[in-house]
C-alpha cells in the first residue's frame, strides 16, 4: 500500500477496533460518566499513545481495572474534578518516565499485582451484577457483597435474560474459531443484545449519548486547585501507580507474544502520560495499555494475534474510534445496559487469577496469603489502600523468608560445648535464638561461633551480647567477660 500501512495493519486495527468499541462504553458507563467518555480515551490511546515510542504493539485505553478507582472517585469529588485528576495523573507518569523509572515497576510482587486484579475483578463483578438486573449498586464494595442476599427479588427478569444470553455468547463465540477470528466475541454479544432488543423492543435501560461536545468537559483553572486536598492528592497517585504498573505489566505480557522489539519501559511510561495527559484535558477517563486488546486474553481477537505487525494498527484503530463516534453516535443508544454489564462481569471474571493461585498453592503459599489479602483489602476498603496492605504485607513476607537462622550444637565432652549460628540473624527470628541459647545446660563451657551469620541486626546484636553477659562470658569482641562462654568472630556487634 502506498500510504505505507499493510494489509496485515490494517486488518489487525479493524480487529480491535471491534473489540474496543463496546469495552470503552462499557467501562464508561460502569465508572459512572458518559459512555462518550469512554470513546475519548480510546480515540487518545490510539492517535496519541499509539504515535509515540513504546511498546510497538501495545494498544491503550480505558480499562476495567481502573473502573473502582474511577467510580470512587467521582462519587467523592464529582464528575467536574475527573479531567483534574487524569490530567495531574499524566503528568505523575510523564515524571516517572523521564526519571526512568519505569523499570523500577518490575519489581513489584507478582502476588500484589494478581491480588490487585482479583480485588478489581470482585468488585467489578458485584457492581455489575446488579446493572444486569437493571437494579442501582451500593456504593461500597462491601454493600454491593451483602446487597447480593436481597438482589434476586429485584432484578429485571428481561434485563437480566439480555445480560445473561451476553455472558452465554462471550463464553461460547470464541469457541468457534473460524468465527472468532473474522468477528471478536465482544461485538458478536453487544451486537446480538441490541439487535434482539430492538426487534422486541424490549423495555430495558439502554445507553443514553449526548454527544461529544455535550460529554466532554475542559478543566477550568478554578478546578485545578483541588490538587491541594489530601485525598486528591491520594488518589491521583492512586491513578499514577496504578495506571503504569498495569500498563507495564501488559506490556511485558505482549513481548512475550510477538518477536518484534522488545518494550522501552521508560517511553511507554512517557507515552502513558501524555496520553492520560491529553485525556484530563479533555476531561475523558484514564487509560492504561489494555491487554486485552493488545493480545486478547489469548482469544484470538487482540492486535498481535490477529496479524499487527507495527504500530500503525493501534493509530488506525483510534481512528476507527474517531469515525465511529463523528458519524454513528446515535448506535449506541440501541445498545442496552444490561449487555454492558455482562461484557464487564466476563471481563471482571477474567481478573481473578484462579488458575494462578492453583499453582502457587503447591510451592508458594505464602504468595497465595499475599494475593488473598490484597484482594480482601480491595474488596473491604478501596483500591489504594488494599494495593498498600499487599506492598507491605510482602515486604513482611520477603523478610520473613531471607531470615532464616540456624543453630547447630556440638557437644565436646569435657572441653565443652560449641554453638554455630548461621544464616541472617533479625528480630524476627530471635525468639528462636533466644530459645535454643537458653535451653543450653549451665554447668557447661559455651563456645559461641557466629562467624557463619552472614547478617545480624542490632536486635540480635543486642540479645547475643546480653546473653553472653549474663552467662559469664570471657572474651569475644566485647561480648562480655567472665568464664561461662566465649563468643568468637561476631559480625556486626
Amino acid at each position: 500500500m502506498r500510504c505505507g500501512v499493510s494489509k496485515a495493519d490494517l486488518f489487525a486495527s479493524l480487529v480491535v477496533f471491534l473489540v474496543a468499541l463496546p469495552l470503552c462504553v462499557g467501562v464508561a458507563i460502569a465508572s459512572g460518566v458518559p459512555a462518550e467518555l469512554g470513546l475519548v480515551t480510546g480515540i487518545v490511546g490510539g492517535l496519541v499513545v499509539g504515535a509515540l515510542p513504546g511498546s510497538s504493539l501495545q494498544v491503550s485505553g480505558p480499562a476495567a481495572g481502573l473502573t473502582v478507582l474511577v467510580y470512587e472517585a467521582v462519587r467523592a469529588y464529582g464528575i467536574e474534578a475527573l479531567g483534574v485528576l487524569v490530567f495531574a495523573a499524566g503528568m505523575v507518569q510523564l515524571a516517572l518516565g523521564v526519571l526512568r523509572l519505569g523499570r523500577w515497576f518490575r519489581a513489584v510482587p507478582a502476588a500484589v499485582v494478581q491480588g490487585m486484579l482479583a480485588g478489581i475483578g470482585l468488585v467489578l463483578v458485584a457492581g455489575q451484577v446488579y446493572a444486569l438486573g437493571d437494579v442501582a449498586a451500593p456504593a461500597d464494595g462491601l454493600g454491593k457483597l451483602a446487597g447480593l442476599v436481597s438482589l434476586p427479588g429485584r432484578v429485571d427478569p428481561v434485563a437480566l435474560s439480555v445480560g445473561g444470553a451476553t455472558i452465554a455468547v462471550l463464553v461460547l463465540w470464541p469457541r468457534w474459531r473460524r468465527g472468532a477470528r473474522l468477528v471478536p466475541a465482544p461485538l458478536v454479544a453487544v451486537g446480538a443484545a441490541a439487535a434482539v432488543t430492538g426487534v422486541f423492543d424490549l423495555s430495558v435501560r439502554r445507553v443514553e449519548v449526548r454527544g461529544l461536545v455535550g460529554a466532554v468537559r475542559v478543566p477550568e483553572w478554578g478546578d485545578f486547585g483541588r490538587l491541594t486536598e489530601v485525598g486528591v492528592i491520594g488518589t491521583v497517585v492512586a491513578f499514577a501507580l496504578i495506571a503504569s504498573a498495569e500498563s507495564l505489566f501488559s506490556a511485558a505480557a505482549v513481548d512475550r507474544l510477538h518477536r518484534g522489539p522488545r518494550t522501552d519501559y521508560d517511553r511507554e511510561l512517557i507515552a502513558q502520560g501524555a496520553g492520560n495527559a491529553v485525556c484530563g484535558v479533555l476531561g475523558a477517563l484514564p487509560m492504561t495499555a489494555v491487554i486485552v486488546r493488545s493480545a486478547a486474553g489469548g482469544a484470538p481477537s487482540g492486535g498481535v494475534q490477529a496479524g499487527a505487525r507495527t504500530k500503525a494498527s493501534r493509530v488506525l484503530h483510534g481512528g476507527w474510534l474517531l469515525l465511529f463516534t463523528a458519524l454513528l453516535p446515535g448506535v449506541l443508544g440501541l445498545v442496552p445496559v444490561a449487555a454492558l454489564a455482562g461484557l464487564l462481569v466476563h471481563a471482571g471474571c477474567k481478573l481473578v487469577p484462579v488458575r494462578q493461585v492453583r499453582g502457587l498453592w503447591a510451592g508458594h503459599r505464602g504468595e497465595v496469603v499475599v494475593l488473598g489479602v490484597t484482594a480482601v483489602a480491595i474488596v473491604v476498603g478501596n483500591l489504594f489502600e488494599g494495593v498498600l496492605v499487599g506492598l507491605a504485607l510482602a515486604v513482611a513476607k520477603t523478610a520473613w523468608d531471607i531470615s532464616h537462622v540456624h543453630v547447630e550444637t556440638e557437644d565436646l565432652g569435657d572441653a565443652g560445648i560449641v554453638v554455630r549460628v548461621l544464616g541472617h540473624a533479625t528480630f524476627l527470628r530471635l525468639p528462636k535464638l533466644l530459645d535454643a541459647l537458653e535451653a543450653l545446660p549451665y554447668d557447661r563451657e559455651v563456645r559461641l561461633e557466629l562467624g557463619g551469620l552472614r547478617h545480624v541486626d542490632h536486635a540480635c546484636a543486642a540479645a547475643l551480647e546480653g546473653w553472653a553477659t549474663a552467662r559469664g562470658g570471657r572474651g569475644g569482641n566485647g561480648a562480655g567477660g567472665g568464664s561461662g562462654v566465649e563468643v568468637v568472630a561476631v559480625k556486626g556487634v
